[in-house]
């Protein structure tokens, strides 16, 4: 069994900083892409960063020069420093990544329960 656990979300002011991590845990033989997904109020999910396994990152327009992904591949766990948070981030922010784990045979795409960011002044 292979699960995926965001933490780090919270309340924080405009201008305020978070960092959201995504833990990998289970029978991992290795991690692929790692995505960032976020979902606000009456809006669709859309794609914040995503991050491959050899460290190329993209972003999302809105969050450009803001946001960063990272990944730590020895902890199967991705980052998401988020910097000069704006009320319209405010969502509940996802990670996927696509994993082979054990038994195999085939890798496959894990989303995580999401954790909740508000910024509010």
């Amino acid at each position: 069994q292979v699960e995926l656990v965001e933490s780090g979300g919270g309340l924080v002011q405009p201008g305020g900083s978070l960092r959201l991590s995504c833990a990998a845990s289970g029978s991992i033989v290795r991690v692929y892409a790692t995505g960032w997904y976020r979902q606000a109020p009456g809006k669709q999910r859309e794609l914040v960063a995503s991050i491959t396994s050899g460290g190329t990152t993209n972003y999302a327009d809105s969050v450009k020069g803001r946001f960063t992904i990272s990944r730590d591949n020895a902890k199967n766990t991705a980052y998401l420093q988020m910097n000069s948070l704006e009320l319209e981030d405010t969502a509940v922010y996802y990670c996927n990544s696509e994993i082979f784990g054990l038994p195999g045979p085939a890798r496959y795409l894990y989303w995580g329960q999401g954790t909740q960011v508000t910024v509010s002044s």
